[in-house]
């Protein structure tokens, strides 16, 4: 007997994606950073079973006494390759390239100091990192971009005071991510590597938002207020125009109209929202509250909280969706020795399928493929 199996085409962030229909899907993967340990671990989730392993561990670092911090992570438009941000050099931090096929290290490059976030433009083949600088002075960072094929770095953005969560924009045009302590949200222009534009995310108007980058003193800038809003995430819809930002100190979720440039509105969340994603139908926001261990999702167009879920240990980190819709990946830090964890939530029945243990400190998440 021969069995005809659907396939489907469809566009997430840019990246046309092959597969097997929806009700075939059963295997997930995904790649996560246990910060603490020094290892990437590739993440196996099947959905017949409900349960999920860790299908391997890669050591990463060149120094076995020393921690360096493996922290953020992508995987290329065709999904031959996944990079790993180290974020603990001396003084400077790494972007790391590997193979998905075998796992193993193929080039790196030095970056800024602590780079953190990033994401790949399937458009250009560039990686913008967040230098998030956590260990040196209270001053303006950097946005480095690298080619993924040649890992070259090619640019270094001036931009805001911790800056993170970097995420590219559905057109590929476009990059955005926050400024931690100066309360704002950067438009970066994907292809001339520049500072479009940039909004303030409290109350008072954005003081940059007309002001020509090209001619700020970026060294010499300083702090003029204490920050509220503290973001620490950003996500643009991949139809519609607007941004979600998590508000970190302020305990909400900020929606952004990049073509207004202006806050358009604002949810009020349980403590410490860290990072979200939006789902690649553009109807849910999943978010992980790091203040209280815990996720929720959101109705995006009721602007309501579907679901509160705990998770199984304290300081919920990151959060990778599947690109059918059907399932959420979140990263769980733990504290001090205790392991960390991924967590799988289904986001059809709002409910927690399984626990994975993890690395110390599970960090940086992104998902791989489904088959």
């Amino acid at each position: 007997m021969i069995i005809k199996r659907a396939f489907w085409t469809t566009v997430v962030g840019g990246i046309l994606l092959f597969g097997i229909s929806d009700s075939y899907a059963q295997n997930y993967y995904a790649y996560v950073a246990a910060e603490s340990e020094d290892q990437v671990h590739l993440i196996h989730f099947n959905s017949k079973t409900g349960e999920g392993t860790i299908a391997e561990t890669i050591d990463v670092g060149t120094w076995p006494q020393e921690n360096e911090g493996p922290h953020g992570v992508t995987v290329s438009a065709d999904g031959k390759y996944w990079f790993v941000t180290i974020a603990h050099g001396m003084p400077y931090g790494q972007l790391w390239k590997y193979s998905t096929e075998t796992n193993e290290v193929l080039d790196s490059v030095e970056l800024g100091m602590f780079p953190a976030s990033m994401d790949y433009n399937p458009s250009t083949g560039m990686i913008y990192v967040v230098n998030f600088n956590l260990h040196g002075d209270m001053e303006p960072s950097t946005l480095s971009v690298v080619d993924s094929e040649t890992m070259m770095r090619l640019a270094d953005v001036p931009v805001g005071i911790m800056p993170h969560g970097t995420r590219v924009g559905a057109s590929g045009n476009v990059a955005y991510h926050v400024s931690m302590m100066t309360d704002e949200l950067y438009e970066i222009d994907a292809r001339k590597l520049e500072v479009k534009r940039t909004l303030k995310l409290g109350e008072g108007e954005s003081m940059h938002a007309t002001m020509d980058h090209s001619e700020m003193d970026h060294e010499n800038m300083e702090m003029n207020h204490s920050p509220v809003e503290k973001p620490t995430w950003a996500d643009p819809h991949p139809t519609k125009p607007l941004v979600y930002v998590a508000g970190n100190g302020s305990n909400e979720i900020i929606e952004v109209n990049t073509e207004k440039w202006e806050i358009t509105r604002r949810f009020d969340t349980p403590k410490g929202p860290y990072n979200l994603e939006v789902s690649h139908d553009g109807k849910l926001l999943v978010v992980t509250y790091k203040g209280e261990g815990a996720v929720g999702i959101w109705d995006l167009e009721k602007g309501e909280e579907l679901a509160y879920i705990r998770n199984s240990r304290k300081v919920t980190h990151g959060v990778a969706i599947t690109s059918d819709n059907k399932y959420a990946f979140i990263s769980v830090e733990g504290i001090g020795g205790e392991p960390g964890a991924v967590e799988i939530i289904d986001l059809q029945t709002l409910k927690r399928l399984d626990v994975i243990q993890t690395g110390k400190q599970a960090g940086g998440i992104v998902f791989w493929k489904q088959n």
